[in-house]
């Protein structure tokens, strides 16, 4: 029976702690901070989006970062898995619109909840407010910890799933990488994702606390499209965000060119209607306010905070009578509809970002056990990897398969 240690109490690191216990290994979890999950506990806004209910295919699909390094993890654990899991502790779930699996109490406390009590029944000894400062390694194997109060902790087997940089305030703050740098692992370059647009237009600020849904958003850097998604977004005082937003930065962090100069997010306001059909709309809108000034005439189209924006990017005189309007200028005020652009300047920081782009090079752990291909029975697990997906559970998913797998991989 080997002693396993556990570095961070999230969830990749809760899980591969079960995971090793249920084994029959002694298992040890170091946590920093004062309780386990805290960065569970604030995902989907305190809902916590377990994982999603798709087919095992469509999983590798909404991952951004190396989804084949993930074979092993996700049919080894799987969504349905995962959903059994939390079934069987305990903890009811339901499904909801696009997929996602939430717990039917809207609770992420009673995810957290499911997860302890399945640590305490397998007997894994919790250590809170402890922070591992070092890992040691002897003859190129695993041979402890060392905590930051100086005491050394023996131990065959250490999993490091200390998250990565996003939300610091959890205690992501980049430990682990520190780990792997000491094993001679390569860390790639570490990018907020999941994270709102800066934008240089004052529009967004004007329109801060509105909510659009149902729009299509597109990414584009110097022409070349990075993303075109649907769904809800939101207008902030420096720019946008909403989960439509998110799941566009992370392949903006992604696929932008290191060189290129401002990205544009170009959106469209009306994406079941063709220009064609929007143009027939606008125009029976017109027709019935035909006597009204144009600013009168767009209560029909858009939500009221937004139509002194709307007039302003049409370029048309918000009092001119609408029966004075041109086919040109309604022409072309459907075109700005259907493509509004906006200037990227930039990703806000690690401080509002979901996840972490980058991390451990999966070059260099083995996929099918997770472990180190330098040093023996050292394991990294979860956002600690150069792993990330999109919106949806997915990211979540990473975290339980990959500390399900080293956990249970452990001979």
């Amino acid at each position: 029976m080997s002693k396993v240690i556990v570095i961070g109490g999230g969830a990749a690191g809760m899980m591969a702690a079960i995971s090793a216990a249920k084994k029959g290994h002694r298992v040890a979890l170091y946590e920093k901070n004062e309780k386990l999950g805290k960065k569970v506990f604030i995902t989907g806004k305190g809902r916590c989006n377990v994982t999603n209910a798709c087919e095992v295919e469509d999983l590798f699909q909404n991952v951004i970062s190396n989804p084949k390094f993930l074979y092993s993890g996700f049919y080894g654990f799987d969504n349905q898995a995962v959903m059994q899991f939390f079934e069987d502790a305990g903890c009811r779930l339901k499904i909801e619109r696009g997929e996602r699996v939430f717990p039917l109490s809207d609770h992420s406390s009673d995810i957290i909840r499911a997860l302890q009590e399945e640590l305490r029944i397998n007997h894994v000894m919790i250590y809170l407010n402890t922070t591992v400062k070092e890992i040691k390694i002897e003859n190129g194997k695993m041979a402890g910890v060392i905590l930051k109060d100086g005491t050394q902790v023996v131990g065959n087997h250490v999993i490091v799933a200390t998250g990565g940089k996003s939300y610091p305030l959890t205690g992501s703050t980049g430990d682990g990488y520190i780990f792997a740098q000491k094993a001679g692992h390569t860390i790639t370059k570490l990018k907020p994702a999941l994270v709102p647009f800066e934008i240089k237009e004052s529009h967004c600020k004007e329109l801060q606390g509105l909510a659009l849904k149902n729009v299509q958003a597109t990414v584009l850097d110097k022409g070349k499209e990075l993303y075109t998604g649907f769904g809800e977004m939101l207008f902030t005082h420096y720019g946008v965000s909403g989960p439509l937003i998110l799941s566009a930065s992370s392949l903006y962090a992604k696929k932008k060119k290191e060189n290129s100069e401002n990205a544009v997010l170009r959106l469209d306001l009306k994406p079941a209607l063709s220009e064609e059909q929007l143009d027939k709309r606008v125009l029976r809108d017109f027709e019935e306010n035909k006597n009204k000034q144009f600013k009168n005439a767009m209560n029909g189209l858009f939500p009221s905070r937004l139509i002194p924006v709307m007039i302003e990017i049409s370029g048309i005189n918000p009092e001119k009578a609408v029966h004075e309007i041109s086919r040109e200028e309604r022409q072309q005020f459907v075109h700005r509809m259907k493509n509004w652009e906006m200037t990227i300047l930039g990703l806000r920081d690690f401080n509002e970002a979901i996840i972490t782009q980058g991390g451990v090079s999966v070059k260099e752990i083995n996929p099918s056990t997770l472990e180190s291909k330098f040093v023996k029975h050292l394991y990294f697990v979860g956002e600690v990897l150069d792993l990330d997906a999109l919106t949806g559970g997915f990211n979540l998913q990473i975290a339980w398969s990959t500390g399900f797998l080293a956990g249970e991989g452990i001979e």
